[in-house]
């Protein structure tokens, strides 16, 4: 298995997410924002958190523009696996990969905590490590987390299954409390809060843990 994970000026959770990888057993390469190109034989492309290009002009508006994206954009054409955590969530929403948009969160401040979570659906390869309607505890550390979509948006991420998490209280203000939401195809996850922060007994939590493990199963080879 292999994973590659983007790395952007400004990425501060790039070794983060290579580690929690690696503990499952994915080699890994760390790809700098200005390659053109994937490396071959590539799973899981990791787009990590930070504050890519200091978050100027609009979180993750910027990365979305680096030669990189445009290989993410072909990988996830093609059907492959692609995870965005925290400004890699707003990476992907500003590529298109993924719908709606990132805001400022509701209280205007930045928060850092750890937070309760609810699963909503176990039908993808990030979730099936978990019961549907099981709380985890998982960090989160973001200024612009307050998802929002339109009503149309909503309905289809509803209707088809799509929503990933849910805060159990809300921290940011993200319309019906969403947290993580899944691509059309279920092969793309979005999330704000940080699975590979509770990956491991020394984090605090192990909440995480069951994400990357279901990750490491279902794309392990046969």
């Amino acid at each position: 298995m292999r994973a590659a994970v983007v790395v952007f000026p400004g990425s501060n959770c790039d070794r983060d997410l290579a580690v929690a990888f690696q503990r499952e057993g994915f080699a890994v390469d760390m790809v700098w924002h200005k390659e053109t190109a994937l490396p071959d034989g590539v799973d899981i492309v990791g787009v990590p958190g930070g504050f890519s290009y200091g978050d100027y002009l609009r979180c993750g508006a910027i990365a979305a523009q680096s030669p990189i994206c445009q290989a993410v954009l072909a990988h996830t054409g093609r059907g492959g696996y692609a995870l965005g955590v925290c400004n890699g969530f707003q990476v992907l929403t500003e590529t298109g990969i993924l719908p709606g948009a990132l805001l400022r969160n509701a209280g205007l401040k930045y928060i850092c905590k750890t937070v309760g979570l609810r699963v909503e659906t176990t039908d993808s390869a990030f979730t099936g490590g978990y019961a549907k309607g099981q709380e985890i505890a998982i960090p989160i550390a973001h200024h612009d987390g307050n998802y929002f979509a339109d009503e149309a948006t909503l309905e289809t991420l509803r209707g088809d299954d799509r929503i990933a998490f849910t805060y159990t209280d809300n921290p940011n203000g993200s319309v019906g409390d969403i947290a993580g939401i899944l691509s059309d195809n279920r092969r793309v996850l979005g999330m704000m809060p940080h699975p590979e922060r509770a990956a491991d007994p020394g984090h605090g939590g192990t909440d995480g843990a069951a994400f990357f493990r279901a990750l490491g199963g279902l794309l392990a080879p046969a």
